[in-house]
């Protein structure tokens, strides 16, 4: 192809530049293509499946800083500062002053070093991070797999079961916890539909608040709870776990296993944590004293058994009962999204981010999903079929994809045949 240009090729830097200047074409490109993928008739909307996969960022550990990494080396610094001036005072008695100045150059070295440290520990507080990278500020340390921590950032993507073709993605740098809501209401808004989808998605992203919006939006999920762990042991058995209590929702009430009613004055109450906050209720009954079990239930010192109801319990135990009852259909989750993420990282090779920052990179990624989206109907449809599909559709748009695919061939991330790059120009009518 070169040869037949006269050895036209973009300059080296180019394709990087494209990504880097343009992340909002890009993700809007993204965008137009999966609503010409449901004007096709090759998503359903009906049935999908999220996931996010960690790639490496251009940020090594050695440059990622938080508060207790900064202490050992504000303590390592005072502590060979130490050491130096020590042997100063003994290379100066000896009289020796060549090595005088090799220690003091260490000296000012370390000086320097405690100036950086500093600022990075002012800068922790003043942004209220736990976490700092110097070389790409908006990477994060993650973890990976099992204990293996990388610099990174999460590649969130929802794929649509019918011929796992990508119908939304973004990137973000934290983990998936606080991610359910956004991925699915984009998911949602790029299908261009009023009425909802199941969500299949895996416990990592088990968080109340994220179930009760997409709930509120119509979007019903079918997520995996994380196994509930006995931390009273000496207080409460297997058989008084607040998940053997039923809640009965016209009486806002509970029935413990011995068949009391635990009622709530109906004061919310507010809970902070690290990570978010949310508001309860306190739910409690007076025959806890009298109650020939009550050891078995609680340990309190006032023996009385106090149970609290999230905001978002409705959401949750909604989840529940679906993911219990739809065992079958939660298992093909794997089967829908991991085939995405194992072509693009284990195939071509997609396992690090090639820019900085969060825009730039939400930039490239939707790049590469575009790219998958594309080869993959080229693989369903034909070259052909597909290509008289695109110029079918709306007059406004078809014009754009398609020069959008011809550059993408001109910079050979595709490295199409030379049939396929004549066929598209002689359509578009382009030298």
């Amino acid at each position: 192809m070169q040869w037949l240009t006269g050895k036209l090729v973009p300059n080296y830097h180019t394709i990087c530049d494209v990504r880097k200047v343009n992340p909002d074409a890009l993700r809007s490109t993204f965008r137009l293509f999966v609503s010409f993928l449901k004007d096709a008739d090759l998503i359903t909307g009906a049935l999908v499946a999220m996931d996010g996969t960690k790639v490496r960022a251009h940020n090594s550990k050695k440059n990622n800083y938080n508060a207790k990494k900064i202490e050992r080396h504000l303590t390592y610094i005072k502590e060979k500062t130490d050491d130096y001036l020590k042997a100063l005072d003994e290379q100066d008695i000896q009289e020796q002053p060549e090595k005088v100045q090799a220690i003091k150059e260490k000296i000012n070295r370390l000086k320097e070093n405690k100036i950086k440290y500093n600022a990075l520990d002012a800068l922790l507080k003043v942004t209220n991070q736990v976490q700092v990278s110097t070389t790409d500020p908006d990477s994060r340390a993650m973890l990976v797999q099992g204990q293996v921590v990388e610099i990174c950032y999460n590649v969130q993507a929802a794929v649509d079961a019918k011929h796992n073709l990508v119908i939304a993605t973004h990137t973000i740098n934290s983990n998936d916890r606080n991610a359910m809501g956004n991925i699915a209401l984009e998911a949602k808004a790029n299908l261009n539909q009023e009425e909802g989808f199941t969500a299949l998605l895996d416990k990592g992203y088990h968080n109340g608040r994220e179930l009760d919006r997409c709930m509120k939006a119509g979007i019903t999920t079918i997520c995996a709870q994380q196994e509930i762990v006995n931390s009273n042991n000496k207080g409460t058995t297997e058989a008084y776990l607040v998940t053997k209590f039923k809640y009965n929702n016209k009486t806002d009430s509970y029935t413990c296993p011995q068949g009391q009613e635990l009622h709530t004055s109906g004061t919310w109450h507010k809970k902070s944590r690290e990570r978010d906050s949310h508001l309860y209720k306190k739910y409690r009954t007076p025959a806890c004293k009298t109650c020939p079990v009550v050891h078995l239930c609680t340990a309190k010192a006032d023996g009385r058994r106090e149970l609290e109801r999230s905001e978002y319990a409705g959401a949750v135990e909604a989840n529940r009962e679906r993911y219990k009852n739809n065992k079958e259909l939660y298992r093909k989750r794997q089967e829908i999204n991991e085939h995405i993420f194992g072509t693009i990282k284990r195939k071509w090779g997609y396992y690090y981010t090639h820019l900085k920052g969060l825009k730039k990179i939400n930039g490239e990624f939707a790049l590469i999903m575009t790219v998958y989206n594309f080869k993959r109907v080229v693989n369903i449809l034909g070259f052909k079929n597909f290509l008289d599909k695109i110029k079918n559709w709306k007059p406004d748009y078809s014009r754009i994809v398609l020069t959008f695919f011809k550059i993408v061939f001109e910079r050979t991330i595709l490295r199409p045949s030379l049939l396929e790059v004549r066929y598209l120009s002689a359509n578009l009518n382009i030298s």
